[in-house]
């Protein structure tokens, strides 16, 4: 159970001013703005982070930032399972936000931005899959800490279901939404359930109504302060809603309008020259890595009022396993908004940890230094997977299955996925920590394949069998349920176990649009785009089907 600190609104900058660590000057960008201006000044200064390494070294970087003080107990904020690092298993890397919502690309720096990322046990968050949030009305699942089901009136944003969680962790979620819509506002959204394709307000109506509930209701615990604190001193950047509560009432609450003023946090000294990252006492992790392998990771270099140059030396201890790109940063390219990134290369000649030290020195006072760690491992040996057959397939939807010789640690899966659209091949890798994976856009192919790779410290494994997925001819298509459609460009496709009589489409309004009759398997009909549904005499049940 996280402490509560039941503070008045109006006296919520002071009172976290004093206990998080805000470096002078750094929200100085926000005074006098308002508004959508207000939350790009936000999106400035928060957007440009040092990435951590990989996606796999994530346990060990939670192990700073969720953990119980004084406890190996992981804080999962989805489960009250005693889990205890530094075992990973029962858990999950989650995205608190759902990286489907922006297409799942890895090269989005959200996929390993820890202001949203969580330890969640399994359970959880594969029932939570990628649904907005929400006041669960019916639950289809329930562990007493989170709940999902069917959503209350108004909520949902189109989505069947919604997550529920904690209320004593409602206002954590909803600051750390705030977070993603302000950081990432320039992304185009695969998925709006609660968010909208603009730069302001980016959350839609309803979700406003839902998250500003919530972050009042729930006030900035001592948990989020510390955690902040921690992902600063990883990454670089902060969450402006657990600094400042309030700025959110100013974006989408009671305070739209207003000119915004951070009150009693700490203004920089104009026209001095400072470093603003790296921060103080940082560390850089690469974690672990395959003897033979190498680890890149990016570290933000970012100052104002700088001149010169800025040098760099990696200098004390394993200094012969690091790399820096370059070792003079001119200070103008320091000193723009998005700032210089520096490449470092970890690349272990021997088995072991490692550590050194890179050195900053410029026109700024005194220099900073990043502690650089990582650890060498032998290469693992692994064995192909074996891809299964689809579960749950529907028209625009399945489950791609796979099963992987035990005893072997691994990190995560990685499936290939090979779609045939019309004359066109599109292939994508996709990244799941089960041996299950759900393919939620099926009905955008003619046909599909998948295969799957386990990864352990950066060591893929042989390729395993391939696994075909056909619209048509799937075994998959209940005898209660005869009738399926899929879509393509000007035209629907009917799939159906048997010949089907007395078809029709109609609007979503529910006027019949056409009656098209009697059908066999794959029969093809054109139509104008457009959102329809699908009867027949012997599946009265409506079938949605979307033609672009």
């Amino acid at each position: 159970m996280k402490i509560k600190h039941i503070i008045p609104v109006a006296a919520l900058v002071c009172a976290f001013a004093t206990n998080a660590e805000i470096p002078a000057g750094y929200y100085s960008e926000l005074n006098g703005k308002k508004d959508g201006e207000l939350k790009t000044a936000a999106y400035n200064i928060i957007h440009s982070f040092t990435q951590i390494s990989s996606y796999s070294a994530l346990p060990s970087y939670f192990r700073r930032t969720d953990v119980y003080p004084e406890s190996d107990r992981w804080w999962d904020m989805y489960s009250d399972i005693p889990l205890y690092a530094p075992s990973f298993s029962g858990l999950n890397r989650e995205h608190s936000f759902p990286k489907s919502w922006w297409g799942g690309s890895t090269s989005v720096s959200a996929y390993v931005d820890l202001n949203h990322l969580y330890p969640s046990e399994m359970k959880a968050n594969t029932a939570k899959s990628n649904y907005p949030l929400g006041t669960v009305s019916e639950a289809t699942f329930d562990n007493d800490v989170v709940k999902v089901g069917y959503p209350v009136n108004g909520q949902g944003g189109g989505a069947r279901f919604v997550f529920e969680p904690a209320d004593e962790y409602k206002g954590d979620f909803a600051r750390t939404y705030f977070y993603m819509v302000t950081c990432y506002q320039t992304l185009t959204w695969k998925y709006t359930y609660m968010v909208s394709q603009n730069l302001y307000p980016t959350l839609n109506p309803w979700s406003v109504q839902l998250l500003m509930q919530w972050h009042r209701d729930d006030p900035v615990s001592q948990k989020e302060i510390d955690r902040n604190e921690e992902v600063f001193s990883i990454q670089n950047n902060r969450n402006p809603f657990i600094d400042l509560p309030e700025l959110a009432e100013y974006l989408w609450g009671s305070r739209q309008g207003e000119s915004f003023s951070p009150g009693d946090v700490p203004v920089e000294p104009v026209g001095d020259p400072e470093l603003i990252a790296p921060v103080r006492n940082m560390e850089l992790q690469f974690n672990q890595v395959a003897l033979g392998n190498s680890s890149t990771a990016r570290l933000l270099v970012k100052g104002k009022n700088l001149t010169g140059t800025i040098h760099n030396q990696i200098w004390s201890g394993n200094s012969d396993m690091f790399t820096s790109a370059v070792e003079r940063i001119p200070a103008l390219q320091a000193c723009t908004d998005d700032g210089y990134w520096l490449t470092i290369t970890y690349r272990p000649t021997s088995l072991g940890t490692h550590e050194s030290k890179i050195l900053f020195e410029g026109s700024f006072p005194g220099s900073r230094s990043v502690v650089l760690k990582g650890e060498c491992l032998p290469v693992p040996q692994l064995s192909a997977c074996t891809a299964l057959p689809p579960t749950d397939i529907q028209a625009d939807s399945y489950t791609a299955n796979w099963s992987s010789p035990d005893g072997e640690a691994i990190d995560y899966y990685v499936v290939t996925r090979t779609c045939y659209i019309g004359e066109s091949v599109v292939t994508e890798e996709l990244v799941s920590e089960n041996n299950y994976l759900e393919i939620t856009d099926f009905g955008k192919s003619d046909r599909e394949a998948y295969s799957v790779q386990s990864e352990s410290l950066g060591v893929r494994s042989p390729m395993s069998n391939v696994v075909f997925v056909d619209h048509s001819g799937i075994t998959g298509v209940k005898a209660e349920e005869p009738l399926a459609v899929t879509s393509a460009e000007g035209y629907v496709r009917f799939i159906c176990s048997a010949p089907q009589t007395g078809v029709r489409l109609y609007d979503m309004s529910g006027r019949l649009f056409r009656m098209v009759g009697d059908i066999d398997n794959n029969t093809e009909i054109a139509v104008p785009a457009g959102v329809y549904l699908v009867v027949s005499d012997s599946h009265p049940t409506p079938v949605k089907v979307i033609v672009r």
